[in-house]
């Protein structure tokens, strides 16, 4: 693996902390700059940081191997495009853009620079979900006829520190909003089944965090095989869950990516298939950063493109255009 010894981290927030980190762990010797995407630092862990700059226009690109971008993501857009001119490899974190215009201006520069570019949907490199993959790709169930979704947890526990208000998750100005947030749902359904397209939505607000972006929303989406998808997520649920069932014409399987498990359940009974609870999350993220590597070294890699990560964008817009506005509650 080529030694990294040079990187930019965009933002301050948890994500870029972790990503500063996995970087020291990989390679103790690197050189990092932190770099605030809001022009100041405010209550914010800038630990594996060795430099921190406030301002776009005082970073210095020379000698830089990496950039790893963690900003709002109606930030994304502006911060990328500077590197990907640059032909400075990126890694964005998800979603690619917070809308499909200024992700499609990122596809467009890249097609005349070639920047090994690729975008942070970490829920891919879980050990239950490359499974989950091999499972559905060996038709271990055979033809899938439903998919049932759910992810959910309060808003206010996601960030203790800060008032939920004050968030990314809750400001529509910086594509916070379920759907944006938990993203990861829409790109490992396309992942998993292919394209998919909106058949139903509805997307709600609750009186009792009283947001101005979307809190609960209620989609079924469509295959092009004629695969149904429930899919539903919210900002509310006092216990965290996140689930998703196959139903095919063998049996059901059953993932619980909480704890990482994927159970089969056929006519033959019921059987765990993996299994593997104490498994260190952070792993995941590792395991991103070490592709996006081999992306940037040309080898063999599973990155998501902007490309990919783009579809997904273009879905969520369409179920947004869709979408029947619900009762507040």
């Amino acid at each position: 693996m080529k030694i990294i010894r040079k990187a930019i981290v965009i933002g301050l927030g948890n994500i870029a902390v972790r990503h500063r980190r996995n970087l020291k762990l990989l390679f103790p010797e690197i050189f990092i700059i932190a770099l605030s995407s809001s022009g100041k630092i405010i209550n914010q862990n800038i630990d594996y940081a060795d430099q921190i700059v406030l301002n776009l226009n005082d970073l210095v690109l020379e000698g830089v191997d990496i950039v790893i971008i963690a900003s709002p993501s109606s930030f994304h857009k502006l911060h990328a495009e500077i590197f990907l001119l640059d032909g400075i490899p990126t890694l964005i974190e998800k979603p690619v853009t917070s809308n499909s215009k200024d992700a499609y201006e990122l596809i467009k520069i890249n097609e005349k620079n070639h920047t090994p570019t690729a975008v942070g949907y970490c829920l891919r490199y879980m050990p239950s979900a490359i499974k989950m993959k091999e499972l559905l790709d060996q038709k271990k169930i055979g033809n899938i006829y439903n998919a049932f979704v759910d992810i959910g947890q309060y808003l206010p526990d996601w960030r203790p520190s800060i008032n939920h208000q004050d968030s990314v998750s809750s400001k529509l100005i910086l594509g916070g909003g379920a759907l944006l947030e938990l993203s990861h749902e829409i790109d490992y359904l396309q992942w998993l089944l292919g394209p998919l397209k909106i058949n139903y939505s509805q997307l709600r607000s609750s009186s009792e965090l009283n947001l101005e972006v979307e809190e609960l929303v209620d989609l079924v989406l469509i295959s092009e095989i004629g695969t149904v998808c429930y899919v539903h997520m919210d900002f509310l649920q006092k216990k965290a869950s996140r689930t998703c069932s196959f139903i095919g014409e063998k049996g059901r399987l059953d993932w619980d990516l909480i704890n990482n498990r994927i159970t089969l359940n056929s006519a033959e009974g019921s059987r765990v298939l993996f299994d593997d609870a104490d498994w260190d999350p952070n792993q995941m993220y590792l395991s991103l950063l070490l592709d996006f590597f081999d992306l940037v070294a040309g080898r063999q890699n599973s990155s998501t493109s902007i490309e990919e990560a783009t579809k997904t964008l273009e879905l969520i817009e369409d179920i947004k255009n869709s979408a029947f506005q619900g009762i507040k509650q």
